[in-house]
């Protein structure tokens, strides 16, 4: 059974073992239309998905190298991406109608509560201007450490981010990840932190309520977002 508790008035929740994408999906898109009714509260979600390759809205089949695992299209924003065990993903359904209608600093606070919860780490994880991506430095080159993609529909977000905890980092190996071949994944167990998603998950809780002050934007920004 999930872990629930309440974050600034937002339902976080935990789901143990392996949540099917689909199912994951429906829930998602019932609770953003519960939530623009006003009927229920606003959800962060960890969980982990069985091994799958989603595809974002501007997918490319050349990326698709070696489907050994199921591939399935997602109306996020972006191309190719894994899911799979010991990976930690992180689905908000948020309202930004009351947290700020800007799509590009939604976006961008993903990113940096990403970046803050692998500082608790020691990781120093960054952005890279012109690529998508959470990054950070794997043996001295740069490497992906994790993947955002989000969709907006009337304000109401939907998917969210992806963060290498512990997966199967040769699964990556059947596609391009978000398209960009030159570079490597990575995961705090390869740089040699700990392994336990229930680590990451208090990294994330301890950086949770700072991301949710940095949401405080007031310019619009478009509708849909790419992976990031």
């Amino acid at each position: 059974m999930a872990a629930m508790t309440d974050v600034d008035g937002i339902e976080w929740r935990v789901s143990p073992g392996l949540t099917a994408y689909d199912a994951a999906l429906a829930t998602m898109e019932a609770r953003a239309a519960a939530v623009l009714a006003g009927e229920a509260r606003e959800l962060i979600w960890l969980l982990e998905h069985p091994p799958i390759y989603t595809a974002g809205t501007s997918a490319s089949d050349a990326d698709l190298i070696d489907p050994r695992f199921p591939v399935v299209a997602t109306g996020r924003g972006g191309k190719h991406t894994y899911h799979g065990p010991g990976q930690r993903i992180v689905y908000m359904v948020l309202d930004l109608n009351r947290r700020g209608r800007d799509v590009r600093c939604f976006v961008h606070a993903v990113e940096g509560w990403a970046i803050a919860a692998l500082a608790e780490y020691g990781i120093a994880a960054f952005r890279a201007e012109g690529r998508v991506g959470i990054w950070t430095r794997d043996g001295g080159s740069e490497a992906k450490i994790g993947a955002i993609g989000v969709r907006v529909r009337r304000w109401i977000t939907l998917h969210g981010m992806a963060v290498n905890v512990a997966p199967d980092l040769n699964h990556f190996n059947g596609i391009v990840p978000c398209g960009l071949a030159e570079y490597p994944v990575t995961s705090l167990a390869a740089l040699g932190r700990d392994p336990a998603l229930a680590t990451f998950d208090d990294a994330l809780a301890l950086t949770v309520p700072a991301f949710l002050s940095s949401l405080s934007c007031t310019a619009e920004g478009p509708g849909l977002e790419n992976e990031a």
